[in-house]
């Protein structure tokens, strides 16, 4: 009985530090989303507060004309920006859920070669009683 217990207790151990190695990995990835989502966004709203200040300024129609075409360049430029933070995001995260898959295979493997020691060590047992 209290090897059926070490062993359950040692697979319960691998398995918790798995889980908080798979938990710290995703935690630094939404981090790292996070901060490339933020960064972005402040960008974008200095930009667009600093081209709305401009419009303001703006006093007639000429004006208007000589402002618009800005106003266009920073849109495009939010928009860039927020495609590029998001596709860097996604990077990262497909960095993280392969890191994630090694991780798991390690754990199946290393499972495996337990279980076959066992089963291993249990048919030399059984031969050796039989003999």
């Amino acid at each position: 009985m209290y090897q059926f217990n070490d062993q359950f207790n040692n697979a319960a151990r691998q398995f918790a530090d798995a889980a908080a190695n798979v938990n710290r990995l995703a935690l630094e990835n939404a981090g790292k989303v996070f901060g490339l989502q933020m960064a972005a966004i402040e960008d974008s709203f200095n930009a667009t507060f600093a081209y709305a200040s401009e419009l303001l300024d703006v006093r007639d129609a000429e004006g208007l004309k000589t402002v618009w075409p800005k106003g266009l360049q920073v849109a495009r430029a939010n928009a860039e920006r927020s495609f590029g933070a998001a596709q860097e995001a996604f990077a990262g995260t497909i960095k993280t859920n392969e890191a994630i898959g090694a991780l798991a295979k390690s754990q199946f493997e290393q499972a495996g070669a337990q279980v076959k020691a066992e089963v291993e060590k249990a048919t030399k047992a059984a031969s050796k009683a039989a003999k």
